[in-house]
């Protein structure tokens, strides 16, 4: 077990299936479905494109789809009406593309789907950020480009997605971000709504919203975790952790948990060597302003990067990534226990 000082992520399962970086990893019908990735940190092998499903009651894991032809990674995904995995740009193997493809978990096969007509698409997305705000909606932010130019800043888009249909049409917003790459993005409520806030993809400290909605606006329903609410209640009140923000951060981990944001690992930018990182940092949205906190582990094994953390069933999944050398994949999930 690898702990910090007061928090330990537990392995339960371990399989080759599993062992992969800079993939997606959803929860669709209780079941973590992985798409895609790196097995390795060699720069000129082609991404996987094949479906993994572990099942978090019996611990297995099982190929539910071969490649299919959608080689990806650096791409993020959205899961809409708990049936299809929808997944938004990446990188192919040979291009950044900003194209949507679905997987239909009833079916169990994929769709391709169409341009809608008044589709202003970006010319190319990798190690940006999808949010769902409704079964229609999702939130892009990104930093636009193609093989040999990127712009300065990163775009904020809304992307509409039509299952009836099998079309998606983006819609470039006037806000803007500055520049990010592997950068995370937390849904949060306040007390007007809902806010996006970005952090990390970038050498500084600092969040950004890129997004704003009323409380009538953000049809996704919050998962249910009571226990793990309780015990990250427990961990910032207690003195083990330490009022610092992750800087410099890029291809950690985040996922909400209440009013929490769970953010783990990743590749930090503010030195050059032994840059893979196994922090976990705690975002508080009870306090005004929100607080981060900083929980160090001294476990260098739990070091991870373009790795994948899911909420199911009151419980914080740890899923993939590079290990400390940066390139080696890691076959195991893992568990976030806080004693």
């Amino acid at each position: 077990m690898a702990t910090g000082s007061s928090w330990a992520w537990k392995p339960i399962a371990r399989d080759a299936l599993l062992a992969r970086a800079y993939h997606s990893c959803d929860v669709v019908r209780g079941k973590l479905l992985l798409f895609g990735g790196l097995k390795s940190g060699e720069p000129k092998e082609p991404p996987l494109g094949d479906m993994v499903a572990f099942d978090p009651t019996l611990l297995t894991a099982e190929t539910v789809a071969p490649d299919g032809g959608y080689q990806r990674s650096h791409h993020d995904a959205a899961v809409l009406a708990d049936r299809w995995l929808c997944v938004v740009g990446g990188w192919d193997g040979a291009h950044r593309v900003s194209a949507v493809c679905c997987w239909d978990t009833e079916r169990g096969q994929w769709e391709r789907w169409a341009e809608g007509p008044s589709n202003d698409p970006p010319v190319g997305l990798s190690s940006h950020t999808c949010t769902k705000v409704s079964e229609h909606e999702l939130r892009v932010v990104g930093r636009e480009g193609g093989l040999r130019t990127q712009r300065r800043f990163a775009s904020i888009y809304t992307l509409r997605v039509n299952p009836a249909t099998k079309t998606y049409w983006y819609k470039e917003e006037e806000s803007r971000t500055a520049s990010r790459a592997g950068h995370s993005a937390m849904l949060l409520r306040n007390t007007g709504g809902y806010q996006l806030v970005v952090f990390g993809g970038r050498d500084s400290s600092d969040c950004e919203v890129a997004g704003r909605w009323g409380k009538g606006k953000i049809h996704v329903e919050s998962i249910h975790a009571p226990k793990l609410t309780e015990q990250l209640s427990r961990l910032v009140g207690s003195e083990n952790g330490s009022r610092q923000a992750p800087k410099g951060l890029r291809h950690q981990s985040c996922t909400v948990v209440g009013p929490f944001a769970v953010a783990f690992g990743g590749e930090t930018l503010t030195r050059g060597r032994d840059t893979i990182c196994n922090d976990l940092y705690v975002y508080d949205t009870r306090c005004s302003p929100p607080s981060w906190f900083c929980f160090p582990c001294s476990d260098r094994g739990q070091k991870r990067v373009g790795h994948r953390t899911c909420l199911w069933n009151d419980k914080l999944y740890l899923v993939g990534g590079f290990g400390p050398d940066g390139k080696t994949p890691c076959p195991e999930i893992c568990v976030l226990e806080i004693p």
